[in-house]
């Protein structure tokens, strides 16, 4: 099976999973301001992809990693890889370059919903 096809499966299972969570906490908690499954879905999904990537980041399956990383954490949040590529850079002691990026990535990214929106109102 190509790389393509196990992102798409492990993504299909990330996805899922994204949304079950969401719908678990409206069940829980009710509707409220602060949005908790998305909370609950990034913190956990950040703690998801740094297991493993430490764990399996260089052993097993090739497919398997792509299927658990790039597949199923990027369905389940991409809010993860945003924050593995800032601890990296932060890691490496590249601290300019991580506060940049994340900087960079939230303004630009909040400015681009904006457009968005904009956009889709006409």
């Amino acid at each position: 099976m190509s790389g393509v096809l196990w992102v798409a499966l492990g993504g299909a299972v990330g996805s899922a999973l994204r949304y079950l969570v969401g719908l678990g906490a409206i069940r829980v908690f009710g509707v409220t301001a602060f949005p908790l499954g998305t909370f609950a879905v990034n913190v956990v999904g950040s703690v998801l992809l740094g297991v493993l990537v430490t764990k399996f980041g260089t052993t097993g399956s090739p497919a398997m990693r792509l299927a658990l990383t790039t597949g199923a954490m990027g369905g389940f949040t991409t809010y993860s890889t945003y924050n593995l590529e800032v601890h990296r850079m932060l890691a490496d002691g590249r601290f300019g370059l991580a506060a940049a990026y994340a900087a960079a990535t939230f303004v630009v990214c909040l400015g681009a919903t904006a457009v968005g929106v904009i956009w889709a109102r006409g």
